[in-house]
């Protein structure tokens, strides 16, 4: 199983398809994936588990969201005035 995981994240492209967001805007998709990536990170690195389920969504959100927005996330995130739930 594990295989697999890793063989499609290696073979990776582009965000596939996610069916909560069919429009052509994808703005929610980036911010969602952004802050799935966050969640998975944080909630694997509290139980010692390996983070590396978690470069999925750090995929996906860098093929949709501009540099310039994840540059301000990550800078929000850091002062600790992020608007999401981490």
């Amino acid at each position: 199983m594990a295989e697999v995981i890793e063989e499609k994240i290696k073979n990776y492209r582009t965000a596939p398809f996610d069916a909560r967001f069919p429009n052509t805007n994808q703005t929610r998709n980036c911010y969602q994936n952004y802050l799935d990536f966050h969640r998975c990170n944080k909630a694997l690195s509290d139980k010692g588990q390996d983070t590396a389920p978690c470069d999925w969504y750090q995929r996906v959100y860098k093929s949709l969201c501009p540099l310039s927005w994840v540059e301000k996330w990550d800078g929000q995130i850091e002062d600790g005035s992020f608007p999401g739930k981490i």
